[in-house]
């Protein structure tokens, strides 16, 4: 365990770097390393780059060594386990080990099969002493790769629904009109949302009624996340702004027309055929087939039936909700779910957070057994 403060600033500030990674370095972890001395001195400093480029540890390194600075006994501080295995990158332990790094401090261990400890004890095995994170900086490692840990422990990314509604859970008017029910500032915090998740997921009815483009274009972004659609039976129309940009994944059931899915896919789309579950869609399928794409977090925007499907069956892991000071009293609501036995029978959720936007509030709220605690593997 880390015995000085100089560890937990330098911890710290090894997770604010990471999150440099955000919106960049999907389907990989999001990684930040400081390199210094224990009288502390800083040498370099980075995060993990797009998927193929340099990983944090290589970039604090390269920063340093710019710097002309001598690394030899220094410590590297590094919010995630180095890999020990030649990925798309040589392992990031060979690097450390070359350039003399003595001691390293270690937020959380990476559960990916091929590190899993082995960095560790390739760096131990090698002379560099190596020291845990306390439980609250490692808890904190895990929430910036909730997404990357999802996929690699459960098989599926982290499923963040979100939803826009007044104070009564109203989404749109009777007739459908919902724009805007929030302000500016609470939009712009959408699209940071979306700019986080590897993929934006909604469903045809929403596509239909509101012909959205599901991009990142109110903060900047270095890549766009992946857009789908479920469209059952293939009903997404050819002026669907979706179209505009390749790469759409339209997930469909087995028997929808062999017709539409050839005019979809020469329109750049990419048809995705699943399993239908009581005439619908396998949702489980559909995560299961985004996690073998790389999808970390998964963030929906969608209707009611879609959102209370996901929630229903277990598969919605954090509820992002967008509450405007105004009363609606009829129209849509935020999710479509069987009504409870009793209210010991509903669905209940955990408070995450709760921050003020403009005039309007911005609720995150988790399933207890969404916790990472509840599915991770401890650290050694």
């Amino acid at each position: 365990m880390p015995g000085t403060p100089l560890d937990r600033q330098r911890l710290q500030e090894a997770l604010r770097l990471a999150e440099q990674s955000i919106g960049l370095s999907d389907p990989n972890p999001r990684v930040g390393c400081v390199i210094g001395r224990e009288d502390g001195t800083v040498l370099g400093r980075g995060w993990t780059q797009e998927a193929g480029g340099p990983h944090a540890e290589v970039m604090a390194l390269r920063d340093a060594r710019q710097q002309d600075h001598d690394l030899g006994g220094a410590t590297a501080w590094v919010s995630l386990e180095p890999c020990a295995h030649h990925g798309r990158t040589p392992p990031c332990c060979d690097a450390l080990i070359e350039a003399g790094i003595g001691r390293m401090v270690v937020a959380a261990t990476d559960p990916f099969p091929a590190v899993a400890g082995q960095g560790i004890a390739r760096l131990r095995a090698a002379g560099i002493a190596v020291d845990l994170a306390d439980d609250d900086l490692r808890a904190a490692a895990w929430e910036l790769n909730i997404g990357f840990f999802s996929r690699v422990v459960r098989g599926r990314p982290w499923v963040r629904v979100k939803s826009a509604s007044s104070l009564d859970g109203r989404t749109a008017l009777p007739d459908g009109q919902s724009q805007w029910i929030t302000g500016e500032a609470a939009r712009t915090d959408g699209h940071a949302w979306r700019r986080r998740a590897s993929a934006v997921l909604t469903g045809i009815g929403t596509v239909l009624a509101d012909d959205p483009q599901l991009d990142v274009r109110r903060v900047p972004t270095r890549r766009q996340p992946l857009r789908a659609v479920l469209d059952s039976r293939l009903r997404l129309p050819a002026s669907a702004r979706l179209l505009a940009t390749p790469g759409l994944l339209i997930y469909s059931c087995a028997d929808a027309e062999d017709e539409a899915m050839r005019g979809l896919s020469e329109r750049g789309a990419v048809p995705v055929t699943v399993p239908t579950v009581a005439g619908h869609l396998d949702l489980a399928a559909v995560l299961a087939d985004l996690a073998r794409r790389g999808v970390n977090e998964l963030h929906v925007e969608a209707g009611a039936t879609l959102s209370g499907a996901l929630i229903d069956a277990g598969l919605c892991d954090e509820l992002l909700l967008y509450l405007a000071p105004m009363l609606l009293s009829d129209g849509p609501g935020i999710a479509t779910l069987p009504l409870p036995a009793s209210l010991t029978a509903a669905h209940r959720l955990q408070w995450m957070d709760c921050a003020r936007l403009g005039t309007d509030l911005r609720l995150r709220l988790r399933h207890e057994a969404s916790a990472p605690t509840a599915w991770m593997p401890g650290d050694d």
